[in-house]
């Protein structure tokens, strides 16, 4: 079932993530669901806050950007309460988006490594490392569980120049090929 994505303004967006067990009801439907959802707004990943729910679940799929990194085919990764251990490298920056925030795309600065922690949709612990654009993508979704938007991550200047664009999303005064909720 496709779920709405929720928009910029909506509180759910800034808050911290609670954790959930093995026992979390319809765990397995809310994932399908969330591809489901992502593939039907073209994106790379989605986590738990933008369709509403407060718990630390986020999805990703890279494989669009395979033709840059060849590593990214078939890159398809469910996180369940992920813990980034470390983060290192020479920050880079790179034109991210979000499907919270739909026209809306700036330079983020992000480490290009990283060593994360979490649970996969059986519940296996796992520890892994990601580089480049895959760690990008995870980084930009372990925000969304933090609360944190990737325009938190931009100049102030920056952002002062979107506060129109980003009211105007608010508002549900946005075109999207999406559904979309909107908190005003």
């Amino acid at each position: 079932m496709i779920l709405p994505i929720v928009a910029y303004g909506d509180p759910i967006l800034k808050k911290e993530a609670e954790e959930i067990d093995s026992d979390y009801p319809f765990l397995t439907e809310l994932i399908e669901n969330m591809y489901e959802t992502m593939y039907e707004a073209e994106g790379v990943g989605l986590a738990a806050p933008q369709i509403g729910k407060s718990i630390r679940l986020f999805i990703v799929d890279a494989s669009p950007f395979e033709e840059e990194d060849k590593a990214l085919k078939g890159f398809k990764k469910t996180f369940i309460n992920p813990i980034i251990i470390e983060e290192s490298g020479k920050e880079w920056g790179f034109n991210e988006g979000c499907l919270s925030i739909p026209g809306v795309r700036e330079d983020v600065m992000r480490q290009p490594e990283i060593v994360i922690e979490y649970h996969d949709e059986n519940f296996n612990l796992v520890e892994e490392k990601y580089k480049g654009i895959a760690a990008r993508i995870i980084q930009h979704e372990y925000d969304h569980i933090e609360g944190i938007l990737f325009t938190d991550k931009i100049n102030p200047l920056k952002r002062r120049l979107l506060k129109a664009k980003l009211n105007n999303i608010t508002k549900g005064n946005v075109k999207v090929n999406y559904r979309m909720k909107f908190p005003k």
